[in-house]
Formats: structure tokens, sequence, C-alpha cells
């Protein structure tokens, strides 16, 4: 029994152990920078999985297109019992039956067929044209995830900058109320000592308590805006993770502006792929024009047959007869009058044709509007940022030119107060100017064709 006792205790044991070193292994945190992110999307992202699956569903679709070029191979057999035999109809006259007709039964009571059957394409301009249109789909389809990737790169990197600036924010905020909680007890003992009023503290503490609901706002923000960088680059909702403070130091350093004269069309992968887009519509008119040629098959077919009036076909000393029979010949059709369908579909194709020329014209547009746009907007973020930069500074030496004052009693409380909300509002500010900078640069690099560069 005591034996039992200590076996129970020991194994109680290591179930706690093993219990708390899982939880600790789960709780680990896992450190991740810009870069990081942006590789972790790229591998993990749902939509670019999705996207690299069409991929290899494409290779498949070419190799089903060109199966149709190879030869195609059928086997049958057929088992028969005619109970009722079908019967001929002849004249009685050979049968000593003048003016009569006599009914004769044909075949027998048993029939049996095995045979293959072969057919191979040597003109078909449909299936040429398919096989070129399935290998033009390939490339539609990595195109296709080259630009999943690029959005999926513009959201993760969106999102990370916006988790760093709101972290920033905190920080901040943090900063703000321990300088708050330093007044509040430098009043406090003012009050104690009469040498000021219970509303002055009262002031400085609502003022503590707005500070700290703020944080308490921001706190909730960025785990949501984690919670949405996990979901956008497929990393599980409940893992933790550690953003390093020096990437935004980074950011604030590497203040640089890449600025091209005209945006490059053909490098961008939208353009692309309307192109690709193009080429398929061509391929499905020659396709619908492929109708009018004939076509020419080679077929080929050998069976083996066996007949008897008894159930005994496959006994081999039976009276069943077996026999086989083959042929091997061309297949030629020509098309002649369709109702004017084939014309249909090619002046269908056209108009595809011609509304996606308008597409593309309008991307091109559309294309060299944003690049403008973006490196506008980046001048003008860039202005604001340098303009906050200097704003906070200049906030920050009110601040400490005001608590000086303040406590060699040449400024009021209010006085401070206002400096301090003055600096926590220029501050966030400046905070909001680098964020607005860094969306504006990448929307930059994704108008320039080049945000791949971000994973370098």
């Amino acid at each position: 029994m005591k034996i039992s006792i200590q076996s129970s205790i020991k194994r109680v044991l290591i179930t706690i152990l093993i219990a708390s070193t899982t939880k600790v292994a789960f709780s680990q945190e896992l450190t991740l920078t810009f870069k990081d992110a942006l590789k972790y999307a790229v591998e993990n992202n749902t939509n670019l999985r999705k996207a690299k699956l069409d991929i290899e569903g494409g290779r498949y679709k070419t190799k089903e297109v060109r199966a149709q070029a190879l030869p195609q191979i059928t086997g049958n057999g057929t088992l028969t019992d005619q109970f009722i035999k079908p019967q001929f109809v002849l004249p009685g006259d050979a049968f000593g039956k003048p003016g009569q007709v006599v009914a004769i039964e044909s075949g027998t009571t048993f029939n049996a067929s095995a045979g293959v059957a072969l057919s191979q394409q040597l003109f078909n301009q449909q299936v040429f044209t398919g096989l070129q249109a399935a290998k033009a789909s390939e490339s539609f389809y990595n195109l296709s995830a080259e630009l999943t990737e690029e959005a999926v790169i513009l959201q993760a990197a969106t999102a990370y900058y916006q988790v760093l600036v709101t972290r920033q924010q905190i920080g901040v905020i943090d900063a703000n109320i321990s300088s708050v909680s330093q007044v509040e007890k430098t009043v406090a003992d003012q009050y104690k000592n009469g040498l000021a009023k219970r509303i002055d503290l009262d002031r400085v503490r609502v003022n503590l308590t707005n500070l700290r609901t703020q944080r308490d706002q921001l706190i909730n923000a960025v785990t949501q805006q984690e919670n949405m960088l996990k979901y956008i680059i497929g990393m599980p909702i409940s893992t933790v993770v550690s953003i390093p403070n020096a990437e935004l130091k980074d950011i604030e350093s590497n203040l640089a502006i890449k600025l091209a004269d005209s945006v490059n069309l053909a490098g961008r992968v939208e353009f692309k792929l309307l192109l690709k887009q193009k080429e398929l519509l061509n391929y499905q008119k020659k396709a619908y024009v492929a109708e009018y040629y004939p076509t020419l098959g080679l077929v080929g077919n050998y069976s083996y047959n066996g007949m008897s009036n008894k159930f005994n076909l496959f006994n081999r000393s039976s009276d069943a007869f077996w026999y086989d029979m083959g042929s091997i010949g061309l297949s030629l059709k020509i098309p002649i009058f369709n109702g004017g369908a084939t014309r249909a579909r090619i002046k269908q194709a056209e108009i595809d044709l011609k509304q996606l020329d308008e597409d593309i014209r309008d991307n091109s547009l559309s294309l060299n509007l944003a690049n403008e746009n973006a490196k506008i907007q980046i001048k003008n973020s860039l202005n604001t940022l340098n303009a906050q930069l200097a704003n906070v500074k200049l906030a920050e030496e009110v601040y400490t030119s005001t608590q000086n004052n303040y406590k060699n009693g040449l400024a009021t409380l209010t006085d401070l107060l206002d400096a301090e909300t003055a600096r926590t509002s220029a501050q966030n500010s400046y905070s909001q100017a680098i964020l607005n900078y860094k969306l504006a640069e990448i929307q930059l690099e994704k108008s320039n064709g080049t945000i791949k560069s971000l994973l370098n």
C-alpha cells in the first residue's frame, strides 16, 4: 500500500513538472523583427499559400490538356444472354411456303466479347492551341501568386509599423505618467503644508487619471493590432511576440526618399498580369477559329468474341465458337455549317480583347497616378515629420522651463499642466507622423514595383 501511494505521488509530481515545462515553452516570447514578420508572412499567409496551390493546380491543368494529344486507349467487355433471339423475316418460297413469310432466329443465346480501342489525334488545331494556352496559364498563376505576395507584404508591413508606433505612444504615456506623478507628489506636499489649494491637487489627479486611461486604451489597441498582425502573417494568435524597440530607432535614422522619374510599367506585376490575360484571350480566340479546321485522327480496334447456345463460353472442351477481329483506320471530320455559332464565339472573343485593351490603358493611368501621389505623399510626410520633430523638442524645452519656473514660484500650476498637455500632444503627433511617413514609403515602394526589397 505504501509503495502504491509513493508511486501515485511520483506520477503527480511528474505530471506537474511536465505541465509547468509545457506552459513555459508555450509562453516563451518570439522576437519578431520587421523582416522576420515579412518573411513569416510570405511563408504562412493563407491567401499566399492558396495562390501557390493554384500554381500547382495550373501544372496539372497543363498535363490534362496535354493528355488530349496523347494516345487514348480504352478496354471493353460484354457478356450477353439473348433469352429472346432476334429474327429475320424471309419469303416462304425458299422454304416451300409460297405466298407466306418465314421467321428465322439469328445468333446464339450467349455472346461474349473483350476488346481494346485506340485513338490518336493526328491533327486537331483546337488541341494544339489548348496546349499553348495551358502553358500561358501556368505563367498567369505565377504572376497572380506574385501579386498576392506583394499585397501580403504591404499588409504585413503596414500592420507591423502600426504596432511599433502604438508601442512608442505607450512609452510616451508612461514617461508622462511618471512626470505628472512627481508633480502630484509635489502638490500633495504643498497642500499638506497649506501652500496649495485642494482644487490644484484635484486638477493634477484628474490629469493623471486621464493619462492612465489613455494608457489602458493604447494597451488594448496594441493588443488588437498585434493580433491583426499575427492573422495577416499567418501566425497563431496565441503566440506571444516581442517587437524590438530598436526597430523604431531604425525608422528615425533611415529616413530616405526613393523617387523615380516615372513608373516602370513593364516591371509592375499588375501590368504583366493584364498582358498575360490578353495572351490567354488571344489563345481563346484561336481556339474558336480552330473550329473551322478539319480534324484527323488514327483509330484502331481489336476484339475477341465468343458465341454459344449454352452457357459454356469459358469451357475449353465445349462447342463454343470463338473468333477475333480487328481494324485500323483514319477518322476525318470536316465542319461544314453550325448555324454561325463559331463566328459568334469569335466575335465575342474579339470584344473581350477590346475590353481588356481598355483595362490595360486604364491600369497604365492608374499606376502612374498612384506613383505620382505616392511621391507627393512621401514629400508631405517627410516635411510633417521634420516639423513635428522640431515641435517635440520645443515642447520639451517649454515643459522643462515651465517646470523650473513652477518650482521657483514663477509659473502657475495651470501653466505647468498646459505645458505637459502640449508636450504629450506633440509627442503623439510625432509618433503619428512617423507612421504616416512609413506608410507613404511602403506605398511608394509598391508604386515603384519594388516592395519585395523590404524583405532584404
